[in-house]
């Protein structure tokens, strides 16, 4: 079967929207069919137990019962009332705070989807009660939520690194300033439509001084515990005291004391439906993974990613095209296919090419996790536009145009995260 041919029998099946585990299954198993390869049924059910047998990617189902559970117990009210507490009061300040909300509740649920759902329903409501355009306060969830994907830590991150073999703690620390840039370059646009677009001071004011009468100290103790989840998660792996896996258990476990003991927004009766609904989630995501680690095996079989990268590196020896190229791709891709199936299909084509042409793997999987990031916020597959549009019922086309001033802020980030590698590499270097 000839490179060609391969993918375009991937994307045509991609198009006419199989399901995306069942089109990585068929797309390995197909060329030892057509007798390409040596590569039968058999092999290509143990490559798919083998690419399971990850004692990383245990760390992925745990950080998702983490988010279900912040989300269950309402942390994003408490984060927001904080931070609202020291910024409302300033032009575009409860905007930025959703921002900031958005990019700590990113380093609790490692989910892009789970941050719009659970920041955008409780701040969505409340934007638009102090005047604010529901389209403008929709999308600035439905973008700040990617950061979900960027902040560690990252799901996308804990996959990019048993596809890339790299370490999962570096890509944590490497992405802790390129997520901090796009939540700043995010909130600079909120002031500017805030300034531009005028404020209801009156009501901005009113619901300021609510969050000022209870006080400092009273609001420090309502979020200290929710402040305190990324500390202890992110501390216990920068510290070298446990692995991401293992500080995605201590997440759970955390969170459920704190939810339960702590703010009494979840019953002991519950805990059963959570699993059960982080279950029903990361079967899917498993099953995904499972047959992508296969199809990934089957291109490296047939040399593929090898071939994919002389290619590129014919056409031009410019590191910058190169970089724009694959950019590119990993923009469109983001596009159509969710963000971790593209990992599994993009890492072992592009990671070749980044090798040539000597980026730092770490570097790669920063900037694809920040591309992809963008593609959940674009149609026709943008996932955070379909939770926003959702919970607003507000058309995804509006909601999709609205978005637009945030994806040109989040660009301009992308390029000085791609073209400056240090963003990304200088804590490493320093705390690696």
């Amino acid at each position: 079967m000839t490179i060609g041919l391969f993918f375009i029998l991937l994307a045509i099946f991609l198009v006419i929207s199989l399901p995306v585990g069942a089109v990585f299954g068929l797309m390995a198993i197909l060329p030892g069919m057509m007798g390409t390869l040596n590569y039968g049924a058999i092999d290509v059910a143990r490559a798919m137990f083998s690419g399971m047998n990850s004692f990383t990617l245990l760390a992925v189902p745990l950080f998702m019962v983490s988010g279900m559970i912040m989300a269950e117990g309402g942390i994003s009210k408490q984060l927001f009332e904080f931070f609202g507490y020291f910024i409302g009061n300033k032009t575009a300040g409860f905007p930025c705070a959703v921002v900031v909300t958005c990019m700590f509740y990113a380093a609790i649920s490692g989910s892009a989807p789970a941050t719009v759902s659970a920041v955008g329903s409780m701040t969505i409501p409340f934007l638009v009660n102090m005047g604010y355009d529901v389209v403008f306060s929709a999308a600035i969830v439905t973008v700040a939520g990617a950061l979900g994907v960027i902040i560690p830590p990252s799901i996308s991150y804990i996959v990019y690194s048993a596809a890339a073999n790299a370490s999962p703690s570096a890509l944590f620390i490497a992405g802790i300033i390129p997520g901090c840039l796009i939540g700043f370059f995010l909130m600079a646009y909120c002031w500017y439509y805030c300034k531009k677009n005028g404020e209801d001071k009156e009501k901005l004011q009113e619901n300021y001084n609510k969050i000022r009468e209870k006080g400092f100290l009273k609001l420090f103790k309502e979020s200290f515990f929710a402040l305190m989840t990324p500390v202890i998660i992110l501390g216990c792996i920068y510290s070298g005291i446990c692995s991401p896996t293992e500080a995605a258990v201590i997440s759970v476990i955390y969170g459920f004391l704190v939810c339960i003991f702590v703010y009494k927004s979840i019953k002991i009766r519950e805990i059963p439906k959570i699993f059960l609904a982080g279950s029903k989630t990361y079967v899917n995501i498993l099953f995904v993974i499972a047959a992508a680690s296969a199809f990934a095996r089957t291109m490296t079989l047939l040399k593929y990613p090898q071939s994919i990268s002389k290619m590129v590196l014919s056409v031009t020896d410019n590191k910058i095209l190169i970089l724009l190229l694959m950019n590119l791709i990993m923009i469109v891709c983001g596009m159509i296919i969710d963000n971790i199936p593209n990992i599994m299909i993009l890492t072992p084509i592009m990671l070749p090419i980044a090798n040539a042409l000597g980026i730092n793997p770490v570097h790669l999987g920063i900037f694809m996790t920040c591309n992809l990031a963008m593609g959940m916020v674009t149609p026709p597959m943008g996932i955070n536009l379909f939770v926003a549009s959702g919970m607003t019922k507000i058309p995804l086309l509006n909601l999709a145009k609205a978005t637009v001033p945030f994806l040109i802020a989040f660009l301009v980030c992308l390029a000085l995260i791609v073209f400056i590698p240090g963003l990304s590499l200088w804590l490493p270097s320093i705390l690696g």
